[in-house]
């Protein structure tokens, strides 16, 4: 799969872009806020329909325009797919794929499998447990469909729980309406329990290996997910937190506070970890991650590096790019140097200076 081509109109600093990528790697190179971080940013939207960094549509549409476009020319198995976004204030988007309308946003998930990795993601281990909840979605959304949907539903549960706690807290007499809502979030909050665990199995499979070698042999690295309750006693623990969650007005017990940890030769990483060894086993995290998505797709995956290079040093650098022979990659940075002077192959170079994009060779 690659990126053959990207068209952007009135997309945050572009009034009008259209960018040619070559299937190997592509440099976007400029000062800081020029636009190179936003390229990135329309082709994860075009692949998941959201910005990576949580921004609503209308924070996406330039300043001056009422909507925005975004059209994503793919390759894949030798076929061309076109994917286009109409992106409007205030409004419901418009999704496209080969000129046919979907009917839900949802359907665009898995044509274009993507891997972000930007300097954010390296403390996704020290972080808070909603980032590495949020990897985990991101992912199993893409490569999943049945996950997908009973994500969607178990999220439009929760919501109608919680405001029937907000009812309950002034209306006692709702409580025995809390039975309809509490057996639909446990089936589909079992569903999602069960399909987490086997995405940790199947990382586990991959990361011990890629984090010994990246660790030159000394650190055998375990991925243990952290279910905030078991599917054996999720009905159990729900009940019991009932009080509890009438005078919080809100869901406390769930796959929606779930976790996975991290640990290094049986150290937890996140408690006990150096920041090197903290920002190694993102980047093993991250590397199992195309390979996961290489193993179930049958097909690479697109992997954008947003400014990701700078942050790590020689020895990960080095590990990094030697990984992603044959996948198509795009990385920003702000210069060439550290491409230059390591002798890193790159295919197409292009400067982006306030919002205007030119290519160098």
């Amino acid at each position: 799969m690659i990126i053959k081509s990207l068209e952007l109109e009135n997309y945050r600093n572009y009034k009008e872009l259209k960018i040619d990528f070559d299937r190997g790697v592509n440099i976007l190179y400029g000062d800081n806020a020029q636009g190179k971080t936003n390229i990135l940013e329309s082709i994860f939207v075009s692949a998941t329909t959201r910005s990576h960094k949580g921004s609503n549509d209308k924070d996406i549409v330039n300043f001056n325009s009422e909507e925005a476009h975004i059209k994503t020319i793919l390759d894949r198995d030798g076929l061309e797919r076109r994917v286009d976004m109409h992106l409007r204030k205030g409004k419901t988007k418009g999704i496209a794929v080969d000129k046919v309308r979907l009917k839900k946003a949802t359907e665009l998930l898995g044509i274009l499998n993507i891997v972000f990795f930007s300097p954010e993601d390296l403390g996704i281990i020290k972080n808070a447990p909603s980032e590495r909840r949020r990897f985990m979605d991101m992912e199993l959304c893409q490569l999943d469909k049945i996950y997908l949907a009973n994500l969607n539903n178990y999220n439009k549960v929760i919501k109608q729980r919680n405001k029937l706690l907000k009812d309950m807290y002034f209306q006692p007499d709702y409580r025995d309406m809390i039975k309809i809502w509490d057996s639909q979030l446990i089936a589909y909050g079992k569903k999602i329990i069960e399909r987490r665990a086997l995405f940790i199995d199947q990382l586990n499979a991959i990361i011990g290996d890629l984090h010994s070698k990246l660790s030159g042999q000394k650190e055998f690295l375990q991925i243990k997910y952290a279910p905030y309750v078991s599917i054996e006693n999720y009905e159990e623990k729900l009940k019991s937190s009932l009080e509890k969650d009438i005078k919080t007005k809100a869901t406390g017990v769930g796959p929606h506070r779930d976790d996975f940890l991290f640990f290094s030769n049986d150290i937890d990483v996140r408690v006990f970890g150096s920041q090197g060894q903290q920002r190694t086993a993102a980047l093993s995290l991250k590397l199992s991650e195309i390979e996961l998505v290489k193993q179930i797709t049958k097909d690479n995956p697109i992997l954008l590096l947003d400014d990701v290079l700078s942050e790590l040093d020689g020895n990960r650098q080095n590990h990094l790019l030697n990984s992603i022979g044959g996948i198509q990659t795009i990385i920003t940075c702000t210069g060439l140097d550290d491409f230059v002077n390591n002798r890193f192959a790159y295919d197409k170079v292009f400067r982006v200076t306030n919002g205007v994009v030119e290519s160098e060779n």
